[in-house]
């Protein structure tokens, strides 16, 4: 992927950047209810202390401040990122192939915000009894990705469990192999691991490592897991590592398929040659169709969606318009959405926001653009929309419910699978809620979540 070339799939000429790297996101959440309730409307806010060239988004420059002043509950900020995705052990046929409706997945993000891990078992139980077959943690600020898994592990032995995604340069390869067999241990054959290049604020500002060629990092620790993972004794000199005389000492029955968080072409067929699964973020269903003939292999397709279950179309729009602004004016997703195509739609957000000019970035985003990017409406409508993701190929849906002015419980309940394939030519579903009567959920469910609130890092 040369400087100027035309990539695949889309109609914009990119720089040089062939690994299609992922980031990651510190999300801060402001609501202006009280934190016990979790009942009110929700808002978002960004942090103040991700300034720079490589992100931050004070919420005072997208307006937030007028509802809430300060930052109020921090977040884990899960990324494919995803983040937060459904996994699979294995695929036949052709990537994106749907599989029988009997071992669908279906996907959602832990843990939940405002909620302590040591209070999970519930929800853990609630998910599982409405349908939802995975639970996906993620890695940035919050917790880490492994304990909450760990916890569903022993108190649902009934979930698949995911990460996505592990930094693949924050442990030595070691330490990431023990941590790795060790859930797989305790979760036999329902773990998938997700692993991806994360950035350089967490690789190197928070962890103090080098996020130097992060495509062949992340190529070199499969390569590793691989081998560890199969009880060989590692003595290898790769690319960006060594590794001398290492052999897990617990054997892992049941090695985990390892799925590879991509963008763009570089990365996707990465995950085609050496992964068991591709982790997609930020794109709309349509994009889907794009995106995975460059994966060039036959693995399942996870991808995160965004989903914003209110019938307020301009509630949801203006909360997906600061969404879109925190994630899409960073490179490398500026990059992703320019070879999706979506260059023209974008070029005013970017030219404004390089202006400094967050309120008109905002403006200067469509209801088109958000309406593809982020899923909203009805409960039976957010499910359909969901299905176009499925009908265009995504084997491995997971959503990343933000819940604006609804309790966590009643938004699970709402969204609930099973999200049947729908006919990705038709047209998003209007008024008429085929499934109205799923949307009348007990007030009385409380604990609110909003999990995925993105700002840049």
């Amino acid at each position: 992927m040369g400087g100027g070339q035309p990539q695949p799939g889309g109609r914009d000429s990119l720089p040089s950047d062939g690994a299609g790297v992922l980031i990651e996101t510190t999300i801060v959440l402001g609501t202006a209810s009280a934190m016990g309730a979790g009942r009110g409307r929700t808002l978002l806010g960004w942090s103040r202390s991700g300034t720079g060239s490589t992100g931050g988004c004070p919420e005072r420059e997208l307006g937030l401040n007028r509802w809430c002043p300060e930052p109020v509950v921090r977040g884990h900020g899960p990324s494919m990122p995803g983040g937060c995705i459904t996994g699979r052990m294995t695929t036949d046929g052709v990537p994106g192939d749907r599989e029988d409706p009997a071992s669908a997945r279906y996907g959602v993000t832990i843990p939940f915000d405002r909620v302590p891990l040591e209070d999970h078992r519930r929800w853990f139980e609630l998910v599982g009894r409405l349908g939802y077959t995975d639970v996906w943690s993620a890695e940035t600020d919050g917790a880490d990705g492994f304990t909450p898994l760990a916890l569903a592990a022993a108190w649902t032995p009934a979930l698949r469990l995911g990460v996505a995604i592990i930094p693949a340069s924050t442990r030595g390869p070691a330490v990431l192999a023990q941590s790795v067999a060790a859930l797989a241990e305790a979760a036999p054959g329902r773990f998938t691991f997700g692993i991806g290049t994360s950035s350089d604020v967490i690789v190197h500002r928070w962890n103090g490592a080098e996020f130097a060629e992060p495509y062949k990092r992340v190529r070199d620790t499969i390569r590793f897991l691989r081998s560890a993972l199969a009880g060989e004794k590692v003595d290898t000199e790769y690319d960006t590592f060594t590794v001398r005389g290492f052999r897990l000492s617990r054997p892992v029955k049941h090695p985990p398929p390892i799925f590879l968080a991509a963008l763009r072409p570089g990365m996707l067929r990465l995950a085609g040659r050496e992964a068991d699964g591709v982790i997609l973020n930020w794109l709309s269903a349509e994009d889907v169709a794009t995106v995975i003939p460059e994966v060039g292999a036959a693995v399942p397709v996870a991808a995160r969606i965004f989903v914003i279950p209110t019938e307020d179309a301009g509630l949801a729009r203006s909360v997906g318009r600061r969404m879109i602004a925190a994630y899409l004016n960073v490179g490398v997703y500026a990059a992703f959405h320019r070879w999706l195509g979506r260059g023209p739609e974008l070029e005013p957000m970017w030219t404004a926001w390089r202006a400094g000019d967050r309120a008109g970035a905002l403006a200067a985003i469509s209801d088109e653009v958000v309406d593809g990017l982020v899923v909203h409406g009805s409960y039976g409508q957010c499910r359909s929309k969901v299905g176009r993701f499925v009908a265009n190929g995504v084997t491995i849906p997971v959503l990343a419910i933000i819940p604006l002015d609804v309790p966590l419980e009643e938004a699970l309940t709402g969204l609930a699978p099973p999200w049947p394939p729908a006919d990705p030519a038709a047209a998003d579903p209007v008024a008429a809620d085929p499934v109205a009567a799923d949307d009348t959920v007990s007030a009385d469910r409380s604990v609110g979540n909003e999990p995925a609130r993105p700002g840049e890092r």
